[in-house]
């Protein structure tokens, strides 16, 4: 079980939804999550914190005052200072939407947008130390940035973040965050020699994020971020969400190392379901042209 992260690497995800105890049913029904409302009484908003076996792993709340109608995943990457990344965000061309702000004893946030118009967010923590549990079926596994123009977004998430980038098979980029995979090696010796044995390059344990160009034939879709679960059966996942209200954006296919789908909720947050699958390593790329879709 994780306690807490390094800074730069991506910690936590929640989606603001109009009817947040419709989406409690939505994936407390896909995932097997339990919930717990951590506002007090009375408040007008809610915050489902979302958990697996008693670890929390992401979380549902209230879309805010003025929001968007249709709902959406945010992805909070974990920082030292807020205050002190909002600064790097401007001068980098981001655009600050919503300046830091403490979330009662949880920790400080604030939301940013990068020259290109996604947004994310920053987690300052202090009581809330991310997700508790990846990796793991009904569990975070990953964050990708979809993007038209790849080169300007690492020159901003280099500057903010200090992300650097890995070239892999089948022409898709991954974000590294230089000194990740020593840290991961402390709680999970051994790390860099499985990698190795799966045959990817062993710059692959800092990875972080991945690099998703927006095709031409995507038309206006937005530059924004995107959320993968891990799921132990995508096929399965599919018919699940469907029989629970929701839509199947992409069908489930085969990919380098997993099988995957696109879901979006029944408030319209989309997400990806992906299920590790080693014999399928030899695969020509397709995994970008799934995520790109969510």
């Amino acid at each position: 079980m994780r306690d807490g992260y390094i800074p730069g690497v991506p910690c936590w995800v929640d989606t603001n939804q109009p009817d947040p105890q419709a989406a409690v049913e939505f994936y407390g029904g896909l995932f097997g999550w339990e919930f717990e409302d951590m506002m007090p009484p009375g408040s007008p908003g809610r915050y489902f914190i979302a958990r697996i076996r008693g670890a929390d792993v992401a979380a549902l709340s209230s879309a805010p005052e003025g929001a968007p109608d249709t709902a959406v995943w945010n992805t909070y990457v974990w920082v030292e200072d807020a205050d002190e990344t909002t600064s790097k965000v401007t001068e980098a061309g981001g655009t600050t939407l919503v300046e830091p702000f403490d979330v009662m004893e949880a920790g400080r946030m604030a939301v940013f947008a990068d020259p290109e118009g996604a947004a994310f967010c920053v987690w300052q923590a202090k009581g809330q130390k991310g997700a508790q549990i990846v990796n793991e079926p009904g569990t975070l596994n990953f964050n990708g940035l979809n993007t038209r123009d790849a080169e300007a977004s690492k020159s901003f998430y280099g500057s903010v973040f200090g992300w650097q980038t890995l070239a892999m098979d089948g022409g898709f980029e991954m974000w590294t965050l230089p000194g990740y995979a020593d840290h991961l090696e402390l709680s999970d010796p051994g790390l860099r020699k499985r990698i190795g044995e799966m045959g990817v390059p062993l710059e692959f344990a800092d990875v972080v994020a991945s690099i998703n160009p927006i095709s031409p034939d995507q038309g206006d879709v937005p530059a924004h971020w995107n959320v993968t679960f891990a799921v132990s059966d995508a096929d399965a996942t599919a018919r699940k969400a469907t029989e629970l209200g929701g839509t199947v954006v992409a069908q489930p296919l085969d990919a380098p190392w997993v099988r995957t789908t696109v879901i979006a909720d029944p408030a319209g947050a989309t997400f990806i379901a992906s299920q590790f699958e080693p014999e399928n390593r030899a695969l020509a790329s397709s995994t970008q042209a799934s995520a790109s879709t969510a």
